[in-house]
């Protein structure tokens, strides 16, 4: 389902806006840094469904931009039979920076929505965004062209937050084949989760505010859905599934005002708690972000706090535009990723059938898996509530809070060497200080992790029934 919180600057300490979330998926996720890439003319990239998928469609080919942008982005293997990889956004060199929420659409839209639909899924809208856009409106006009241009396929509605230092937007794409998008802009005030994503009332016209295509209103009083007369356009009654602020959102953003009315309003580690919150995140949320949206004197020093798993037991950490990879633990791994069951780390088989040789290197496939660790973590602290998450709680919010008191030198060192033209150096003190901090979190969480196994051994309290523990949440 994910998860996605925009906090505007007026809200904040330091008088930066923030996009927050994760993704709900159950499938391996990685961290990536993609760098900025150049394409020939005539090239195409692949988006859509395939006949397989739970709400099937088929593979289509559209152009290919002639230039990428840098990004940084988390990856995963699986969700609903849509080819992967997949993504659910990211950070691009822009300052750009974008999150995919689900958001159903009103089940006489799925119904309606064609066998054969082709164009963008979901993924491949927060990709082609986060790959192209430089700004926030930008995004949000990129997905309704290629929706005009090449459809959209659904598996049942999504939505997209899309925000840069100035302005954020939530897109809502519609399932039933008939080209629906809506959107909404967010600013310096709003304080805005998607869980799903939704939009109320809107106004007759487009405006500054809002978005949508032309025929946006002929559908619904093409199937009696709306008429004039009854007032307001209501999206997410008429066309989404007319429950508005969910529970769990309705709870976060209430306490996020709550926060952003004292003096000292929302800090860092405030936006770090709405997505770290046992109340909101557990197993399902697969990865965490955390996205300040600056305008830095360099696209180098742009970044984002990233979690492998879901932030509740493990540490938001900076990974930064300008640094050079991805520690190995940090990137795919066999572990729940979709399709390595039945491959080997072995080519005798591959004459018969390419399939049957893992998409992952061997080197890294032989280290640690960052997300395997924190999970083995999660699911030892959920064991006993009581001390054991709120003992792995404070360790990590103590790591952040070291991470974060550093910060300023490393991105002072990082300018200055920028300003001088040296970029190599720059990127060699942005990289050594992520991998640094991730290093020490994962020999943390194995020490951590070690010791809770020993303690629900020895009080006889390790679950080995069938039925998970853990935290109630409100989703």
């Amino acid at each position: 389902m994910s998860y996605g919180i925009y906090i505007g600057r007026n809200h904040t300490a330091d008088g930066l806006p923030y996009l927050a979330g994760y993704g709900d998926e159950p499938s391996s996720h990685w961290l990536e840094i993609m760098p900025r890439a150049t394409h020939e003319p005539d090239a195409t990239i692949t988006v859509g469904v395939t006949p397989q998928a739970d709400m099937p469609g088929q593979l289509t080919k559209i152009p290919q931009t002639r230039e990428t942008a840098r990004n940084i982005r988390v990856s995963y293997s699986y969700y609903l039979g849509v080819p992967a990889p997949l993504t659910n956004g990211g950070l691009n060199e822009y300052g750009v920076a974008v999150r995919d929420i689900w958001s159903t659409s009103r089940d006489d839209l799925i119904e309606m929505t064609p066998k054969d639909q082709t164009g963008p899924n979901y993924s491949d809208l927060a990709r082609i965004v986060v790959e192209r856009a430089r700004t926030a409106r930008e995004g949000v006009e990129m997905i309704g062209d290629l929706i005009a241009r090449h459809g959209y396929s659904t598996y049942g509605g999504n939505s997209h937050m899309i925000a840069d230092p100035d302005e954020a937007w939530v897109v809502i794409e519609f399932a039933g084949g008939h080209g629906l998008w809506c959107a909404e802009r967010l600013g310096p005030d709003s304080i805005r989760t998607s869980r799903p994503g939704y939009i109320e009332d809107i106004p007759a016209e487009p405006d500054e505010d809002f978005l949508f295509p032309a025929h946006f209103f002929d559908l619904a009083q093409e199937k009696g859905w709306w008429r004039p007369e009854d007032g307001a356009f209501n999206v997410n009654a008429i066309y989404g599934d007319d429950k508005h602020r969910w529970e769990g959102v309705a709870w976060v953003e209430d306490e996020m005002r709550k926060r952003a009315a004292r003096p000292e309003k929302i800090t860092l580690e405030d936006v770090f708690w709405s997505i770290c919150t046992e109340t909101l995140t557990g197993d399902t949320a697969g990865y965490g972000q955390v996205v300040p949206l600056t305008h830095p004197e360099h696209t180098a020093l742009r970044m984002m706090w990233h979690a492998p798993v879901g932030p509740v037991t493990a540490p938001l950490l900076p990974v930064f535009m300008g640094q050079d990879i991805v520690p190995p633990a940090y990137r795919q791994h066999r572990y729940l990723t979709t399709g390595e069951s039945h491959r080997f780390l072995d080519l005798r088989k591959q004459p018969k059938d390419f399939d049957t040789v893992s998409h992952v290197p061997q080197g890294i496939e032989t280290g640690q898996c960052a997300v395997r660790e924190f999970k083995r973590l999660m699911h030892l602290a959920f064991q006993k509530i009581d001390p054991l998450l709120g003992e792995v709680w404070s360790h990590w919010r103590a790591v952040e809070a070291g991470a974060n008191a550093q910060l300023p030198d490393v991105l002072r060192a990082a300018r200055l060497l920028l300003d001088a033209g040296e970029e190599t150096l720059a990127s060699q003190v942005l990289t050594e200080f992520s991998h640094a901090r991730m290093a020490e979190a994962l020999t943390d969480c194995a020490a951590l992790a070690a010791a809770a196994q020993a303690r629900l051994r020895a009080s006889g309290d390790l679950n080995l029934g069938r039925k998970p523990l853990a935290p109630p949440q409100l989703w």
